[in-house]
C-alpha cells in the first residue's frame, strides 16, 4: 500500500484561520514538509499541536533535491503533510513538483482546504469575479513584466497577480502603461492581519500612491478589459495598441485586425492610424536631424 500526500492550506495572516483538519493533520503525519520550519513551529504552537513525526524542510532552493525522499516515503506507505508559509501549497509556492511525482507514481494526493490571498483579494476587491486568472509573480526585469503584460493586454477575464511591495510601484506604472491608465485595479495589503488595507482605484492613481512606498505581502486585482465594441478611440489610440501588440511578437496584419475587433472599427481605420502615426515619426526624425 502505497501512502498518502495531504496539501495543507494555511492561514495568510491570521492563525485562527486555520483549518479545523489542520492540527490533526500536523500531529498524525508521519513526514511534514515545511516552506520554513521556523513557520511551522509559530504556527504549531498557536495551534497547541505538536507534530509526531519527521519535519523536514521544503523549499524553492532544495525542492528538486528533496522531491524524491518525499516520494520514496510515500511509496513506502508514508502519509505526507506538505505546508507552506502561507495559503495553499503549489499556488506560487513549492509543491508543483511534489504533486506531479506523486500523481505518476499513482500516489493518492488530498487537501485540507484552507485561506487563499488570491479568493481573498477577489472577493474584496470590488471587480467582477464570475470570471477570473491568476497570473502569480510578475517578472523582475522591466522588459519582461511589459512583455508578460502585454500578452494578457486584451484578456477581459479578471486578473489577479502577486508582488513584492518594493516593486509594486513599478508594477502598477507598467499595468497602466500596458492596460489603460483608467483601469480599475484593488491592492490588497496584508490580509486578514491587523494592518489589512485594500485599495482601489484607476491604475494610474494606484501607481502614484504606491511611488511614496508600500509595506506587508501583497496581491493586485486587476479589472479585465473591455468588451468589444464601439469605443470612440482616435486615431493615436489605436495606433498605440498596435504597437503594444507588435511588441509582444504579433504581426502587423494581425495585429491591426485584433484592435479593429476590440474597437468595434473596421481595419481599414486601424491601418490608417497605424499609417498616420508611422509617418508623424519619419517627419519628426527629419526635422530633428535638420536642427543638428
Amino acid at each position: 500500500m502505497t501512502g498518502t500526500l495531504v496539501l495543507a492550506g494555511t492561514p495568510i495572516g491570521d492563525f485562527t484561520d486555520a483549518p479545523p483538519r489542520l492540527a490533526a493533520e500536523l500531529a498524525g503525519a508521519d513526514v511534514v514538509a515545511a516552506e520554513d520550519t521556523r513557520r511551522l513551529r509559530r504556527l504549531t504552537q498557536a495551534l497547541g499541536v505538536q507534530p509526531a513525526g519527521r519535519v523536514v524542510s521544503y523549499f524553492e532552493g532544495n525542492e528538486s533535491a528533496r522531491t524524491p525522499e518525499l516520494v520514496e516515503a510515500l511509496a513506502g506507505g508514508a502519509r505526507v503533510l506538505l505546508v507552506t508559509d502561507a495559503g495553499m501549497p503549489s499556488v506560487s509556492d513549492p509543491g508543483y513538483r511534489l504533486v506531479a511525482a506523486a500523481v505518476e507514481q499513482d500516489i493518492k494526493v488530498t487537501a485540507v482546504p484552507g485561506p487563499s490571498a488570491v479568493l481573498t483579494a477577489l472577493a474584496l476587491s470590488g471587480l467582477p469575479v464570475d470570471r477570473f486568472c491568476f497570473e502569480g509573480f510578475l517578472p523582475r526585469k522591466a522588459g519582461e513584466r511589459l512583455g508578460r503584460l502585454r500578452e494578457v493586454a486584451g484578456e477581459r477575464r479578471t486578473l489577479v497577480y502577486f508582488e513584492a511591495p518594493h516593486r509594486l510601484d513599478d508594477t502598477l506604472a507598467a499595468m497602466a502603461e500596458v492596460f489603460g491608465a483608467e483601469r480599475r485595479a484593488a491592492v490588497c495589503r496584508e490580509l486578514t492581519k491587523t494592518y489589512e488595507e485594500v485599495r482601489r482605484g484607476p491604475l494610474k492613481d494606484l501607481a502614484a500612491w504606491a511611488a511614496e512606498g508600500v509595506r506587508g505581502e501583497i496581491t493586485v486585482v486587476v479589472e479585465g478589459a473591455p468588451a468589444p465594441g464601439p469605443q470612440n478611440l482616435d486615431p493615436a489610440e489605436l495606433a498605440r495598441r498596435v504597437a503594444v501588440r507588435e511588441e509582444a511578437g504579433e504581426r502587423r496584419k494581425e495585429a491591426i485586425a485584433a484592435v479593429a475587433t476590440e474597437a468595434g472599427v473596421p481595419k481599414r481605420e486601424v491601418f490608417d492610424a497605424v499609417v498616420a502615426a508611422k509617418n508623424a515619426q519619419r517627419r519628426g526624425a527629419s526635422e530633428g536631424k535638420g536642427l543638428i
